[in-house]
C-alpha cells in the first residue's frame, strides 16, 4: 500500500563539521609569544612556559588573591592584572618595585608581616595565557568573585590568566599605577592608593587567618 521503503542515501556533504585537529603546543606557544613581542611590544625570554621581562615596560605587584580582589576596581579600567593561582599580580609603572619599600614605610605598613612583593628589573613572571577578543569576552571576573564555575578553576594548575588583560594597540604604560599620579593631572591610576589598598587587605586576610587558628594564635596573631 506504501511502497517500497525509499534507500537511504548518504550525503556526500557532512552537515556536522569535522572536529579540529589539536594545535600543536609548540605552534601555540609561538602564537602567544609573538602576540606578546609583536603586538604589545614586551619582551620575553626563551624557554617554556612562555616568561615575560620585568621591569623594561612595567612593574609587577604580587598579594594574596583574596586581598587583591578588594583592590580590583581602584586602577583605572585599562591597568592589566593576572591571577596566577592564589596570587594576583597588578601591573605598575616600571621603577615601582624599587619604591615599595619605602612606600610602605611611609604608609606605616613597614613593620607588619604583609604578604606583599613587588618583582622589577631583572625579574620574570610567567606570560598568562591569550585572552580572547573583546567582543568574545563574558563580565570581567574582577565584577564577582569568587569567578563562577567549579571551585579552584580559574589560575589553576599553576597557569596564569588575565582578569583585566592588555589591550593590543594601547601604550602600556599610560594606564600604570605610577607613583607620579599623586597628585598631578594626569590619568594614570595612583599607585600610593593601590599600595595602600592592598595593604590594609593583606593585613586583615592576616588577621582572619590567624583568629581562624585556635585562641592562643590569635591572640599571637594581634
Amino acid at each position: 500500500m506504501f511502497g517500497a521503503p525509499h534507500p537511504v542515501i548518504a550525503s556526500a556533504t557532512p552537515l556536522v563539521p569535522l572536529p579540529r585537529r589539536p594545535l600543536d603546543p609548540a605552534v601555540a606557544s609561538g602564537q602567544v609569544r609573538r602576540w606578546y613581542e609583536n603586538e604589545l611590544g614586551w619582551p620575553t625570554v626563551p624557554g617554556d612556559p612562555l616568561r615575560l621581562v620585568v621591569g623594561v615596560r612595567y612593574d609587577v605587584l604580587d598579594v594574596p588573591a583574596e586581598a587583591g580582589h578588594a583592590a580590583l576596581r581602584r586602577p583605572a579600567p585599562g591597568s592589566p592584572v593576572a591571577l596566577h593561582g592564589d596570587r594576583m599580580l597588578f601591573l605598575v609603572a616600571a621603577g615601582s618595585a624599587e619604591e615599595l619599600p619605602g612606600l610602605l614605610e611611609w604608609l606605616d605598613w613597614g613593620s607588619l608581616p604583609l604578604d606583599l612583593t613587588a618583582i622589577g628589573a631583572g625579574g620574570l613572571m610567567e606570560a598568562p595565557a591569550r585572552p580572547a577578543p573583546r567582543e568574545q569576552r563574558g563580565t570581567p571576573l574582577g565584577d564577582a568573585w569568587p569567578p563562577p564555575g567549579p571551585p579552584g578553576r580559574v589560575g589553576s594548575q599553576g597557569a596564569a590568566v588575565w582578569l583585566r588583560p592588555p589591550e593590543p594597540g594601547c601604550e602600556v604604560e599610560a594606564s600604570l599605577p605610577t607613583l607620579s599620579a599623586l597628585g598631578g593631572c594626569g590619568d594614570a591610576p595612583d599607585l600610593v592608593r593601590l599600595v595602600n589598598t592592598v595593604a590594609t587587605q593583606c593585613h586583615r586576610v592576616r588577621l582572619r587567618r590567624a583568629c581562624a587558628q585556635p585562641p592562643a594564635s590569635c591572640a599571637q596573631g594581634r
